[in-house]
């Protein structure tokens, strides 16, 4: 029983698991048994038992110690994303817990499958405020703005396996994202013979045949369709599937906010990503539309431009929107057509709809193609190009490379310039956080690096962003990984918040300055390669030299913190705001 990237682990002999053993090993067993190899964590005495149980089945499964349990959650959601398999991560109560709740955070926006497991305090010492005692239901809330699914926690030892199978059922059905189980100190060391229950496998949703032909009808009525991607759930026979859809009805396609890869950028229907710095071309088209068809995301803030692209409640556009989760169609925008169906089989389903014979919306498009491929044109910068820096990346880097990064100004040149290939062929290569949430990229690569060792991994982080959870490239080198690379854009600044504050109350600096270490010299003490660059030609033969050297490498890149955007500087942006 293993996942792919963690070869040699063999599954115990679970003929075993119906003698009577400690809960906490039994907790370890249901994780072998839904097809878990690897688990993330930072290591408690509130669960001593389930590290033992770790120890127990070494050759089954593999706890990756990390060094902050935000880091640790950071990690577990990138799983998530990877295997569309609940990512798990283990942190003790109290301090551990509310360190990993970013990680929650971003896998509840994200839509990312994940179990968070959290010691608790003994049983007879609950509502006490016992050391470092929280009540999990209440801080994780479950909700439609909450930062769980489900959060539940475990008093009895017999219960474990039904416990752990639905909260592996919760994170995968519908929308997916993360659970909690909470787990009390005395009830991992008590002894049960409870069998463990089968891998999960999640029920799919098909569309209604009826919905289906209301598709087509209102596709054929249309002049400027616009088909809009993203979210969790897809796989690569849906993505294939989404593929032929836009291809047979020659459809525009774009990509919702950091879910760039659900489609090949370099198909010739895709028209770009529909997020933070959008192309103002796509931005109009979308806005010129006559019919949205929103396969998969939320159709959240990020993607809708702050709700301007398609109007609340009412777009001006119609839209049929489709979605896995009954809960979010129609929870903010009132469409013309709701389905709900799983991603692996609305891209199959569509796929079936026969396209007529001609096409109004052909040169639709194609210009909307023309617009995006002329937008990966940038301006010379000098003396770093951060636009040549990212086309440099994806010439030399292998196809099925993953891409990470956290939040920042940094962020805008990879989402622009880089040209994911898509789930189709390689599996996720894009590990981005729809929450915004710094720190997310370097844990990220780790764990790409980790479960994919034949994969390149490339984190691109900023100054603010790396420092945030930097101290995870100790966990990388303690465990091997080789093919990672973390290019860190280093311009003294909290950059995206600086721009806001140059836009509203221009040359008043405040709180956004950073003093930052020789990032080359930190990457070194953690057993890294490293090198500086300051100048567009010192980058290829660095980066070419870091895909060779066979151990991880971090890049540290020096840039005036007047370059902001591949269009915009800081003085560009105040001088904007004095005149107004």
């Amino acid at each position: 029983m293993s996942i792919p990237g963690c070869t040699g682990l063999q599954a115990p002999i679970m003929t075993a698991s119906y003698l009577k053993r400690l809960a906490g090993h039994a907790l370890v067993e249901a994780l072998v048994a839904q097809g878990v190899d690897t688990v993330f964590g930072v290591p408690g005495e509130s669960y001593l038992a389930v590290l033992d149980g770790f120890h127990e089945y070494r050759d089954s499964i593999r706890f990756i110690a990390c060094r902050q349990e935000g880091g640790a959650s950071f990690m577990a959601e990138a799983q998530g994303k990877l295997t569309g398999r609940p990512g798990i991560c283990f942190v003790t109560r109290g301090p551990g817990a509310t360190n990993a709740s970013i990680g929650l955070h971003t896998a509840f926006q994200d839509s990312t499958p994940m179990i968070l497991f959290v010691g608790q305090v003994a049983s007879d010492q609950r509502d006490r405020e016992a050391f470092q005692e929280v009540d999990y239901r209440q801080m994780f809330g479950p909700g439609t703005l909450g930062l769980a699914k489900w959060v539940g926690e475990v008093h009895d030892p017999d219960r474990l396996p039904e416990y752990v199978a639905r909260a592996f059922h919760t994170a995968m059905q519908g929308r997916q994202g993360p659970v909690v189980l909470s787990l009390p100190e005395d009830m991992l060391t008590q002894e049960t013979d409870a069998r463990v229950l089968p891998r999960v496998v999640p029920a799919l949703a098909w569309p209604a045949p009826g919905a289906l032909r209301d598709v087509r009808a209102m596709l054929l009525e249309a002049k400027r369709p616009f088909i809009l991607v993203g979210g969790s759930g897809w796989d690569e026979a849906s993505c294939n599937a989404l593929e032929r859809f836009v291809e047979g009805w020659q459809l525009p396609v774009g990509c919702a906010f950091r879910f760039q890869d659900t489609i090949d950028n370099r198909h010739p229907n895709y028209v770009g990503d529909v997020g933070i710095g959008i192309n103002p071309k796509l931005a109009k088209r979308i806005e010129e539309a006559d019919l949205i068809v929103a396969i998969g995301p939320r159709l959240g803030e990020m993607t809708t431009g702050g709700y301007t692209l398609l109007k609340v409640p009412r777009p001006v556009q119609k839209l049929i929107h489709i979605h896995s989760g009954p809960e979010e169609l129609g929870r903010v925008y009132a469409a013309d057509l709701l389905l709900q169906a799983s991603m692996a089989c609305a891209a199959k389903a569509l796929e079936t709809l026969a396209p007529p014979m001609s096409l109004p919306w052909s040169e639709w498009t194609q210009r909307a193609r023309a617009d995006y491929e002329e937008n990966l044109v940038a301006p010379a910068v000098e003396p770093l190009d951060m636009a040549v820096v990212v086309k440099t990346i994806q010439r030399l880097a292998p196809e099925d490379t993953v891409y990470t990064n956290g939040a920042g100004n940094y962020s805008g040149w990879l989402h622009r310039y880089c040209q994911y290939v898509g789930l189709k062929k390689h599996g996720k290569t894009q590990l981005a956080p729809t929450s915004g949430a710094m720190g997310y990229g370097v844990p990220a690569a780790v764990a790409a690096s980790l479960l994919y060792p034949h994969r390149t991994a490339v984190n691109i982080a900023g100054d603010g962003d790396f420092l945030m959870t930097g101290q995870e490239l100790a966990t990388a080198t303690a465990y091997g990984a080789t093919r990672l690379i973390s290019i860190v854009v280093d311009n003294g600044t909290y950059g995206t918040i600086r721009m806001h504050q140059e836009r509203e109350y221009p040359a008043r600096v405040s709180g956004t300055d950073l003093f930052n270490p020789d990032f080359a010299a930190l990457a070194r003490a953690y057993g890294w390669g490293a090198a500086t660059i300051d100048a567009t030609e010192q980058f290829e033969p660095a980066f070419a030299a870091a895909l060779a050297s066979g151990k991880p490498t971090l890049l540290h890149l020096k840039l005036s913190p007047e370059v902001i955007t591949s269009r915009t500087t800081l003085s560009a942006i105040r001088s904007s705001a004095e005149k107004r």
